[in-house]
């Protein structure tokens, strides 16, 4: 089992950044994948980015080059910077992790408005 809080979302204008945190209650090592998520009224959740134990990383089409997932394996924890915020991007942002079945956070809100 595995326990994953997200923090760091926020209001921010367009174009500004924040960055997510997602704190797991084990080594993320032993995840054997994890991810940030989003999902956005009336729309499906989607997978915004990944990143395996061997540090190998994946973006949706939509963020690449705006936003990088890296890992502080020190303090089991996950990030997502996110740059160059776009009026699309507004989300609750959740943070994923697999161990035999999916764990999810609670959730961060990120809000663009100017």
């Amino acid at each position: 089992q595995v326990q994953l809080v997200e923090s760091g979302g926020g209001l921010v204008q367009p174009g500004g950044s924040l960055r997510l945190s997602c704190a797991a209650s084990r080594s993320i090592f032993s995840i054997n994948r994890m991810g940030w998520y989003r999902q956005a009224p009336g729309k499906e959740r989607e997978l915004v980015a990944s990143i395996t134990p061997g540090g190998i990383t994946n973006y949706a089409d939509s963020v690449k080059g705006r936003f990088t997932m890296s890992r502080e394996t020190a303090k089991n924890t996950v990030y997502l910077q996110m740059n160059s915020l776009k009026p699309e991007d507004p989300a609750l942002y959740y943070c994923y992790g697999y161990i035999g079945r999916d764990y999810w956070g609670q959730g961060t809100q990120v809000t663009v408005s100017s």
